[in-house]
């Protein structure tokens, strides 16, 4: 994709149609679920996804969710008191299964009323899920895959997004559309499923709303936003890459478990191997154990992504980017990407008649 330049003109609103009619229905569920205008969540994405950008995607009909990562329970303390005071729209937090404090930080969103929380990065421990619903805050929760989607509703999720690899940053093995098939036409009616991954233009949300889908999640077309607070350089990187730069990073050890992540194609991807080497060497001889070697990758990856995201260096750090960023073409606001894409969307199920 070339860059024509980052600010795009104003597109009209348009008069509501069949189609948007006809979208209303299929985002029915969805919408509800959220208590918002449009069943279109914003990716959890680590200094990306605060207090500017999802009060800004809840602001125009989306529901925006804070992504805490790495966050200690005082820092998403502030980011969600933030928040709040940019929206009274309703806005989700992100929380990691393996983060060492997430009783914590589950009790934080309790005290702020927050009232949607989503799980990501595999089975919750013991009593995370119970400690959610005691707060009355509604659960949703990644799902890789058909037999961990019934698991987590036996657990007591009250829905699920399906996110395939075509997705940025960590990603499973299977794609989107697969996924889609394998777990929408056997839980969707049960209970409310949002699909993520690769979704750039409102035509793929119509189909997989047609699916059975009640709504989408998507990431990185928002990055391009205007209120994302993402470096000039990050964003300027994403308006050049096409689909085939968004790689994924390469296993160098078979005994280290590392997650695959999807970024695009820098100097950071040679250094990711090279680091993956000496923490090979680390266990080699002894000095760290398995666990620790896990958290050095992964501290490793938050401080890539910082230093693209915060500081622009979008050579040694890491862009991390969906496949979905050929379709990112230019900066413009939230309000305007909301629009398109439910434009798009409205277009494509009106043509089916």
């Amino acid at each position: 994709m070339s860059g024509e330049g980052l600010l795009g003109e104003a597109r009209p609103m348009h008069a509501e149609t069949d189609g948007h009619r006809r979208l209303d229905e299929l985002m029915h569920r969805g919408t509800e679920f959220l208590g918002t205008r449009w069943a279109i969540m914003g990716g959890a994405m680590s200094w990306i996804s605060e207090r500017h950008l999802v009060s800004a995607i809840s602001n125009a009909g989306g529901f925006g969710v804070i992504a805490c990562g790495a966050m200690s329970p005082e820092l998403l303390d502030t980011e969600i008191a933030e928040t709040q005071k940019r929206t009274q729209k309703p806005f989700g937090v992100n929380l990691i299964t393996m983060h060492p404090q997430l009783t914590e930080l589950i009790d934080t969103c309790a005290k702020h009323e927050v009232t949607h929380v989503v799980l990501a990065g595999g089975l919750p421990p013991g009593g995370a899920i119970d400690r959610i619903k005691a707060s009355g805050a509604k659960l949703t929760c990644f799902a890789p895959a058909l037999a961990l989607a019934k698991k987590l509703m036996r657990s007591g999720a009250d829905a699920l997004v399906i996110e395939g690899m075509e997705a940025g940053g960590h990603i499973g093995p299977v794609s989107t559309s697969v996924l889609a098939q394998e777990i929408l036409p056997v839980v969707a009616k049960d209970i409310p499923v949002f699909v993520a991954g690769g979704i750039g233009r409102g035509e793929a949300v119509a189909a997989y709303l047609e699916m059975g889908a009640v709504g989408v999640q998507l990431g990185t077309r928002f990055v391009c936003a205007n209120e994302c607070i993402a470096h000039e350089n990050f964003k300027k990187a994403f308006i050049r890459a096409s689909a085939r730069d968004a790689i994924l990073s390469i296993q160098i050890d078979p005994r280290l478990p590392v997650i695959p992540v999807r970024a695009l194609k820098n100097k950071e991807t040679e250094r990711f191997a090279a680091k993956q080497r000496e923490v090979a060497n680390l266990l080699d001889t002894g000095e760290v154990e398995m666990a620790e070697a896990q958290l050095q990758i992964e501290h490793y990856w938050a401080g890539a992504l910082k230093r693209a995201v915060i500081d622009g260096d979008v050579e040694s750090g890491s862009v991390m980017a969906g496949q979905s960023v050929g379709m990112v073409n230019r900066e413009e606001p939230v309000a305007e990407i909301i629009q398109e894409l439910v434009d798009e969307a409205a277009a494509a199920l009106e043509s089916r008649g």
